[in-house]
């Protein structure tokens, strides 16, 4: 073998145990196929963040409001604030909905 084949050789068993690990990383068959997975899911990460953020704001607006609601004599849950949330989120993304919206109230509610 001369050297351009050797390197030549050499760049293509490259690319070839790149697009095996990309395909094994995506479950794709393809290269292309495992180019768009990864570059998808590099955006649902961010998402991901953006919502993880988002939770963590409402937690801590959660506490300000139970803080006052408890200063003021209150109770630190709204049952009748909690089934609103449920039913927003019901109807916007259906029975799954009311599960995300559970667990958010459970994260906001903070130690009971």
């Amino acid at each position: 073998m001369t050297m351009t084949s050797t390197s030549t050789a050499q760049q293509t068993t490259a690319t070839a145990a790149a697009t095996a690990t990309a395909t094994e990383r995506t479950g794709a068959r393809t290269e292309s196929a495992a180019e768009l997975i990864g570059g998808a899911r590099d955006r649902i990460d961010a998402l991901d963040d953006r919502i993880i953020g988002l939770v963590q704001e409402r937690m801590a607006v959660s506490a300000v409001i139970q803080e006052a609601r408890i200063g003021s004599g209150g109770r630190r849950v709204n049952l009748s604030r909690e089934m609103e949330v449920l039913g927003h989120f019901r109807d916007a993304l259906g029975k799954p909905g009311t599960a995300l919206a559970m667990t958010l109230l459970e994260l906001c509610r903070g130690r009971i």
